[in-house]
């Protein structure tokens, strides 16, 4: 493992899933082969994996969940509460700077990014993505590593409320839409955000997800079904397109032109 851990020291590198079930009672484990591929990044077999469950109000269900999951897989896991725990700049640093991987998981993306910002996380994750720690997640977690995203935050509120814009880390200029294939508002709900936004849409499916390192990408999947998609609107025609498989990465750049 120790010439894999040389080579990818220095990468910058997010895994963003649309979604995924990872083993909560009474739901299978869907997302193994992502999960491995997040894990292989680091170049480590046994790799420190924090989790951050703002999203999910510091969930510890959802912690002890990800704990046996990622144990299984040989991960050595830690927990970063935030909202329930008042900890330092310093405590927050070191311990998202001693881990391999971040690991952000579902809920409100809205509540999470204020929390991210009056705690100073944000530019926390932004400099651990700097130094070549991977960052990943799904849902919420997904959406936090893009300029915007697609969320249903007010729904906790709400539930007939509409999908909002919800402003990450930007990361990757593009707009996120997670669970693509799995909810039935999110389809038409992008159609009319993203004639509203700049940039190109990556929608991405339950089970899929999009793998960036540096300068490239490519899409892998724990599901064959599963997939991406490029959303936009040019000259005032709508373009939705599979973002095709492969094993070899592509330049980034190119899938974010319209």
């Amino acid at each position: 493992f120790a010439p894999k851990s040389w080579y990818y020291k220095f990468m910058k590198k997010i895994v963003a899933m649309g979604s995924g079930e990872i083993g909560r009672p009474g739901f299978p484990v869907e997302t193994t082969q992502i999960d491995k591929e997040i894990m292989n990044l680091t170049g480590k077999k046994n790799p420190r994996l924090l989790f951050i469950p703002t999203a999910s109000a510091d969930s510890k269900s959802y912690f002890e969940t990800v704990k046996k999951h990622f144990g299984k897989l040989g991960c050595k896991t830690d927990v970063l509460y935030l909202i329930n725990k008042n900890l330092s700049k310093k405590e927050i640093s070191k311990k998202v700077f001693g881990s391999d991987i971040i690991y952000v998981g579902g809920g409100n993306t809205l509540n999470m990014m204020k929390v991210w910002r009056k705690t100073g996380v944000d530019k926390i994750l932004k400099q651990a993505y700097e130094k070549g720690i991977v960052l990943s997640g799904l849902s919420a977690g997904s959406i936090c590593w893009f300029r915007w995203g697609s969320s249903d935050s007010r729904k906790s509120i709400n539930s007939k409320a509409d999908l909002i814009k919800v402003s990450g880390l930007g990361l990757i200029n593009a707009l996120h839409c997670p669970h693509y294939n799995f909810e039935k508002d999110r389809k038409p709900d992008l159609k009319k955000m993203t004639r509203k936004t700049p940039c190109v849409a990556i929608a991405i499916d339950n089970c899929c997800a999009i793998e960036v390192i540096d300068d490239k990408y490519r899409i892998i999947s724990s599901k064959s079904s599963a997939n991406a998609y490029k959303v936009y609107w040019k000259a005032n025609k709508y373009y939705e397109e599979v973002i095709k498989k492969e094993k070899e990465f592509k330049l980034l750049k190119d899938l974010l032109r319209k």
